[in-house]
């Protein structure tokens, strides 16, 4: 890791963590001020009005200064991997604690994303619209509307914990590598949890893999991925949403698997 820092900034790092020096403190901070921007340009435009940018800027922000208080320097990993899962998580954590979604909402895209797992379970497919749709007795606008109000919600809870073993939860977003903790368990139920998003990620329709991909593997905001797509960014949206609840689900139905392992 240290021989992708310059030196300068290395000299920066020991002398925080060795005095808390507060000029190298400044710097880091400064250093590392790019990543919460381009966290909160990636999150701002999958969130609903209701929420202000300057909250996402906040979360994000407390989460580097938590990441630089937080990171060891000795250790075989990049700063900016580990502040990018500390920063999503602070965001993720602010944005659930201030619960800007009605519970409403909530309870219908739950529904939905249970009806998305048994069918595609049922089916060994991707099920339409229409077919959930038909199986909880709503219209297609109607669930196509819940999944664009609860956005916000679909993007908190694909972050909660995947199952709980001897009461220690097991988050997806925070699963950061550690060779000095290295237990074959935990690579088994990560195997198996990859295993069942990869084949979830497989059967998804091709436009939802195809954000998935821009989303997750480009890097690429839904802003820009509307440009490519020629869509509205909304329906872009939705078509992250839609895709998240499908792998969701599929990690809850095969929720049992997992703590049985």
């Amino acid at each position: 890791m240290k021989s992708k820092m310059d030196q300068q900034t290395i000299e920066y790092w020991k002398a925080w963590k060795s005095e808390k020096n507060e000029e190298a403190g400044n710097y880091l901070v400064s250093f590392y001020r790019p990543l919460v921007d381009y966290a909160v340009k990636r999150y701002v435009a999958t969130l609903p009005s209701s929420v202000h940018p300057d909250d996402i800027s906040s979360f994000a922000f407390n989460g580097l200064l938590d990441a630089i208080d937080k990171f060891e320097l000795e250790r075989d990993l990049k700063f900016e991997t580990y502040a990018n899962w500390r920063i999503k998580g602070s965001i993720i954590d602010g944005l659930r604690q201030n619960d800007w979604v009605p519970r409403s909402v909530r309870d219908k895209a739950r529904k939905i994303e249970e009806a998305y797992a048994l069918l595609e379970q049922e089916h060994q497919k991707s099920c339409t619209d229409e077919e959930v749709a038909k199986h909880l007795g709503m219209t297609v606008a109607e669930v196509q509307q819940t999944m664009q109000d609860a956005s916000l919600s679909i993007m908190i809870s694909v972050d909660e914990p995947v199952y709980e073993e001897d009461q220690q939860q097991i988050e997806r977003y925070n699963v950061i590598e550690n060779e000095r903790a290295d237990l074959p368990e935990k690579h088994i139920h990560e195997h198996f949890i990859k295993e069942i998003l990869t084949e979830t990620i497989d059967r998804l329709p091709e436009k939802e893999k195809l954000v998935i991909s821009l989303v997750y593997f480009e890097e690429l905001t839904l802003t820009e991925i509307a440009r490519i797509l020629k869509l509205s960014t909304s329906r872009v949206s939705q078509l992250h949403s839609k895709a998240l609840l499908r792998m969701k689900g599929a990690l809850r139905a095969n929720k049992e698997h997992v703590q049985s392992m």
